[in-house]
């Protein structure tokens, strides 16, 4: 029996799934010689999708070299194809022989459709085809209100969730797997994806370790005793810094969920988790999340496309010291902490009147951890307008922000430690500014 795995964000071996389904399927019924085989695929942009950013591509081709020594040192070769997964997977799975083909669910429509077309034709050849869930703690259409329908608002939305999380342990690593070592020399036909790094990748790798260990290690140093009250400090290394492990499923979203159970005052952490989860539940009923404003009202806002002051923001040269700290890690580190991340947010779309769009393609190009549904829902709420949003009235000051959440200026010493150029806006004028600006659409439907 020959079963193939096709990963995708989903690069681990423990709690997988569909890696266990794969691996089950595989296991010797009849007397003939099981065997796992292991794809992963290269997709174009199909139409209402977009390339990975530059982080995020540095990021993915790391995990998988890792991803490829350990299946390889477990006896299953990864192999690694281009083009249109609507052609490509059945083809693989006619060329190895598979019985069954197993994968991880997407939840965006276009990758939902293309899902369905690979299944529908794999069908047609009698191979079984079989999608699990694991990307996200409950799937989009477990969750919906009394009238049955999805939820907008992330408070009913996240006790509805935790009502529905069963207990249950996650996955060990598939027998199929665990019992065939054969040493790390089977894989060195990966080849290394640091030959071809662009320059700025050195400082990522000073921060980062991709791949399944990486995420364990962080996994593993979780502490939440004094996350509620310091998560939202920058300069503490309070918050536990998976959200690109989780992007990439290096590790799942249930086993981060039952580890944090572990720990004392879980909740708030959790909720963090399920504020990601009501993200993808969004992108799932809304696959254009990232190019239209969800409250429609604020097709009519007069967002600016074209400020020049947007590479003063990018650069973080703008004059205000706690965005320009915030957008220098960005830029050193390919990751923000979340408190800067709305306060750079707020001043961008709010002080500056900067399209939304602009500030959510810059972090998709810049963050590790960007992905299809977090990114453009965080960039709606805190433009004030998406599902659940900040009220646009709601402007974060950097400087009261600042003098809160870094009162020592601790995490702007170590990230903008001289600002020589005067700020680029008046803070107070342009609050005002854009506090006219929604007026005027305030009452629209």
């Amino acid at each position: 029996m020959t079963s193939l795995m096709w990963f995708r964000d989903d690069l681990r071996l423990s709690d997988n799934q569909a890696l266990t389904r794969a691996a089950e399927a595989a296991t010797d019924k009849n007397g003939s010689k099981p065997e796992l085989v292991a794809v992963v695929l290269d997709e174009p942009a199909y139409p209402s999708t977009r390339p990975l950013g530059g982080a995020t591509h540095w990021w993915r081709e790391r995990s998988l070299h890792a991803l490829a020594q350990e299946l390889a040192s477990r006896g299953v070769k990864l192999l690694r194809a281009t083009g249109d997964a609507r052609t490509v997977i059945p083809r693989i799975a006619h060329e190895v022989g598979a019985d069954t083909v197993t994968w991880n669910r997407r939840y965006h429509g276009p990758l939902r459709e293309v899902d369905a077309r690979v299944k529908a034709t794999l069908a047609d050849a009698g191979i079984n085809a079989i999608s699990c869930p694991g990307f996200t703690l409950v799937e989009p259409w477990e969750v919906t209100n009394a009238q049955g329908n999805p939820y907008k608002v992330f408070t009913p939305f996240a006790a509805a969730a935790r009502s529905q999380l069963a207990d249950e342990e996650p996955l060990p690593v598939p027998e199929l797997l665990a019992g065939r070592e054969m040493g790390a020399s089977a894989s060195r036909s990966w080849p290394n994806p640091s030959a071809d790094e662009p320059q700025w990748a050195a400082s990522l790798a000073q921060y980062w370790t991709p791949g399944e260990a990486g995420a364990r290690e962080r996994l593993a140093q979780l502490d939440l005793a004094h996350y509620a009250e310091e998560r939202d400090i920058p300069a503490r290394n309070a918050t536990s810094l998976l959200s690109p492990h989780l992007r990439f499923g290096e590790v799942s979203p249930r086993e981060v969920w039952v580890a944090a159970a572990e720990e004392p005052d879980a909740e708030k952490f959790q909720s963090e988790l399920l504020w990601r989860d009501f993200a993808w539940h969004r992108l799932y009923h809304l696959p254009d999340l990232a190019t239209r404003n969800v409250r429609q009202k604020f097709n009519r806002f007069d967002w600016s496309w074209n400020d020049p002051r947007l590479k003063d923001w990018q650069e973080g040269t703008t004059g205000i010291p706690l965005v320009d700290a915030g957008m220098r890690e960005l830029w050193h580190t390919g990751y923000m902490h979340n408190r800067v991340r709305m306060v750079v947010g707020s001043f961008l779309t709010k002080n500056l009147g900067i399209h939304w769009r602009l500030g959510e393609e810059w972090f998709w190009d810049t963050l590790v951890d960007a992905d299809a549904a977090s990114n453009p829902f965080n960039w709606q709420w805190v433009a004030g307008c998406g599902d659940d949003a900040a009220p646009f009235f709601r402007i974060f000051n950097p400087e009261t922000q600042a003098q809160r959440f870094d009162p020592d200026g601790a995490y702007i010493r170590q990230w903008a430690p001289t600002l020589s150029a005067p700020p680029i806006v008046d803070l107070r004028q342009s609050r005002q500014a854009a506090l006219d600006a929604y007026a005027e659409i305030k009452d629209a439907n």
